[in-house]
């Protein structure tokens, strides 16, 4: 077991997303998951049906306890929902010292369509978190459009929508285009120096639950695990295409991947 990656984000009852594909991925990548959750779903492949908050400052106790004990590595932030939240993360991360890698995912729609963050904690999460403690951001097209606030449509304008979110403060951006229309994805790594184009052909399924929520966890567990940003992204983007390749089917609506398609069987 190598690296360690605090999750903080929400749960997601039917196991596809949220905190539960972080801990898969975490450990399906040969590390350890430690957790801090922000919000309970009910959820299912077929959307979800209810959220209950968890106050902010128990968010933060669970953040502050495993630093304080265990030590971590890398932090994946997912779903906050609510602004209270990412104010009282951002407080606690403020009067940190020496904070590890922060890839964050702006989770504000599920793929069923239902929003899991609210309006006030959109620009929350820009100006407290983006601006100031995020070393990759890994906005989806449609989180990208609410985040800079025009259309993308094509890969010229995913490179221009990197470029603007990069200057809102993080280190680096990982746009993600599989909700562009084409037989190929292609996702752009952008930092201030240059731009990575990953070209992949898509697979043609609807368990593709959770993907986002997979892939920044296994972004994260190569940070903590002392690979570059490039090797990170490169292996995480692998592993998720498997897993959607892998997926077990599960569900009637937008169903899980296989996270464990790298686990022998014994």
């Amino acid at each position: 077991m190598k690296g360690r990656v605090l999750s903080i984000a929400g749960s997601d009852s039917g196991g596809g997303a949220g905190i539960q594909a972080d801990i898969k991925t975490i450990t399906a990548l040969g590390g350890y998951a430690a957790t801090a959750l922000t919000a309970l779903t009910a959820q299912n492949t077929e959307g979800v049906t209810a959220i209950v908050a968890v106050d902010p400052e128990f968010v933060v106790e669970q953040i502050r306890v495993v630093l304080d004990d265990i030590g971590i590595d890398a932090i994946k932030i997912g779903m906050l929902h609510r602004a209270e939240v990412v104010h009282a993360v951002a407080d606690f991360f403020d009067k940190c010292d020496d904070l590890p890698p922060i890839v964050l995912d702006p989770v504000m729609i599920a793929k069923g369509g239902a929003s899991l963050l609210s309006g006030d904690a959109e620009r929350a999460v820009i100006e407290r978190l983006v601006s100031k403690h995020t070393t990759l951001l890994t906005p989806n097209i449609p989180e990208a459009e609410k985040l800079i606030g025009t259309k993308i449509q094509t890969i010229e304008d995913m490179k221009d929508a990197a470029k603007k979110l990069l200057d809102m403060g993080p280190e680096a951006v990982l746009m993600k285009g599989g909700h562009m229309e084409g037989v190929v994805v292609s996702d752009i790594l952008a930092t201030l120096e240059e731009y990575h184009q990953y070209d992949h052909p898509r697979i043609l399924s609807r368990h593709t639950h959770g993907t986002g929520c997979t892939l920044s966890s296994a972004v994260a567990i190569g940070f903590a695990q002392k690979m570059s940003l490039t090797d990170s992204v490169e292996r995480g983007l692998r592993y998720v295409e498997l897993a959607i390749a892998d997926a077990p089917g599960y569900g009637s609506g937008h169903g899980p991947l296989n996270h464990g398609h790298m686990i022998s069987s014994f």
